[in-house]
């Protein structure tokens, strides 16, 4: 297969669902691609069938696939995570000449990209770590791209990176550089605990519809193709529209009905915690999203509480009509909240890295072909348009304004789901969120004071200058020695 003249514009590594599509939508773009899967009859496979005809040519060996491509040489790397990312990086290394580029395309987790980027350069190399989102369907027909690593491979890898991804409604590429380091998967990582948040509202919106109202999943089909024409319009709405309309061919049921209520997840949800514990950032809702996921894993044991542990059994009496519509506030102020904590999380990042992320622009990045595309992303660029050092997005007037209007149905909402047994994690998350970031005082006095009591962990006190800490002997029977002051 090996070609006499280098032809390939790009090469890619690993033919699964996700590298096909990439590989198909940048042909369709009018770029040649080399193509290598460490199965080789899959590459076989793939020529004769779905890229037949197209400008694609296949390698049966990494040898072979870096031959086929220009200089500067442009891999792209769709494996699976971790270590064989780092596999497929070690065999291509002693291939290359410098000023190469080596993308990694799939979930990396950001740490990764930043320690690749740094040990590439010392070899000449260039890397990129580009987060992409989409699926399936937007890897073939446009991606979001989020592109961060070495800023000398951007002028290289843009006209294809820009060509393949996704269009806003403005013409606008949905592919922007992030910025350095592990600065895209960064991103990308946000991105997908967002993407939690979303889900698991929009579930709660379902379950209390089904659980409260008792509303079949075509009735609530109607209520969702409703919201899609408002504020809430949405990738993620659309699709829970289309999928409470399905029914299961054998059996003429709703085919949700029929899906057995426990969830996977792929860890980048719990990456973007843990990262937000590592930043001291409050990241409640999508914290308790991921949670939720791991609570409906547990299906045999809810299935034996239940039958131990009762709720309240009480039939909901109250105006039907009117609790929709409050759910439809909910669940768009849960929303904000959502993206409220994202954005402060991504605003941290950048401070404690030095990385500079535009905030407005991952927000154009993302209104286009990944999965939480959505009209509401419009409004979160103005909102960074209009002070690009917002701190939260409630603090902007266009949000401040929408959660004013949505308040008092999502408390309502909140109050009718607990009243009534109907656990909803992530809206009541929201909302104490929402309710203590807006107060000027917190219990937290007493905490320390408590910690103080049993540690000597020392406070600040409100008649003095911050930053002088503080110990009371609270039993008489300690001494003058407190704690060094420290946070993790």
């Amino acid at each position: 297969m090996a070609a006499t003249n280098p032809t390939a514009d790009i090469g890619l590594v690993g033919l699964a669902v996700m590298g096909e599509n990439l590989v198909l939508n940048m042909a369709s773009r009018g770029f040649t691609v080399a193509v290598f899967n460490r199965t080789t009859s899959k590459v076989d496979a793939f020529l004769d069938g779905r890229a037949k005809g197209q400008p694609i040519v296949g390698a049966h060996s990494l040898k072979e696939l870096v031959a086929q491509l220009k200089r500067p040489r442009k891999i792209m790397i769709m494996v699976k995570a971790g270590a064989p990312v780092d596999a497929v990086i070690n065999e291509l290394v002693p291939l290359l000449e410098p000023g190469d580029v080596l993308i990694d395309g799939g979930n990396s987790h950001f740490p990764d990209s930043t320690r690749r980027t740094r040990e590439l350069k010392e070899k000449g190399l260039l890397y990129v770590g580009a987060g992409v989102s989409g699926g399936e369907e937007g890897a073939l027909k446009g991606p979001s791209i989020m592109p961060g690593g070495n800023p000398d491979a951007w002028p290289l890898v843009k006209p294809i990176f820009q060509a393949i991804a996704a269009k806003a409604p403005d013409g606008t590429p949905c592919c922007d550089w992030v910025g350095p380091e592990g600065a895209g998967h960064f991103v990308k990582m946000v991105h997908n605990g967002i993407e939690y948040g979303d889900m698991q509202l929009i579930c709660e919106a379902h379950h209390v519809m089904r659980k409260l109202l008792g509303m079949e999943p075509a009735a609530q089909s109607a209520i969702f193709d409703r919201w899609n024409k408002g504020p809430l319009d949405s990738y993620l709405i659309e699709i829970t529209r289309d999928i409470l309309a399905h029914k299961d061919k054998e059996t003429g049921k709703p085919t949700v009905d029929l899906i057995l209520d426990t969830a996977g997840q792929k860890g980048t949800g719990k990456w973007t915690v843990i990262s937000a514990c590592d930043l001291g950032i409050p990241l409640t809702l999508i914290s308790e999203a991921v949670f939720a996921r791991t609570l409906s894993a547990q299906k045999e044991d809810r299935v034996a509480a239940s039958k131990i542990l009762k709720g309240s059994e009480s039939p909901y009496n109250g105006d039907r009509q009117a609790l929709v519509d409050d759910i439809e506030q909910a669940l768009y102020a849960s929303k904000i909240i959502s993206y409220a904590q994202g954005f402060t999380l991504m605003r941290a990042m950048a401070q404690e890295s030095g990385w500079e992320i535009n905030n407005g622009a991952v927000a154009m990045m993302w209104r286009g072909g990944c999965i939480i595309r959505s009209a509401f992303l419009g409004r979160i660029k103005e909102a960074f348009d209009r002070d690009p050092k917002l701190a939260n997005l409630l603090l902007d007037p266009f949000f401040t304004e929408q959660v004013a209007r949505a308040r008092d149905g999502w408390r309502r909402v909140c109050v009718a789901a607990i009243t009534h047994g109907v656990p909803l994690p992530a809206m009541t998350s929201a909302l104490a969120y929402f309710d203590g970031y807006r107060s000027a005082d917190l219990p937290a006095n007493l905490l320390q004071a408590q910690r103080d009591f049993f540690g000597a962990h020392t406070y600040e006190r409100v008649d003095r200058p911050r930053g002088e800490f503080f110990h009371t002997n609270w039993t008489g029977q300690g001494g003058a020695t407190a704690s060094t002051a420290y946070n993790v």
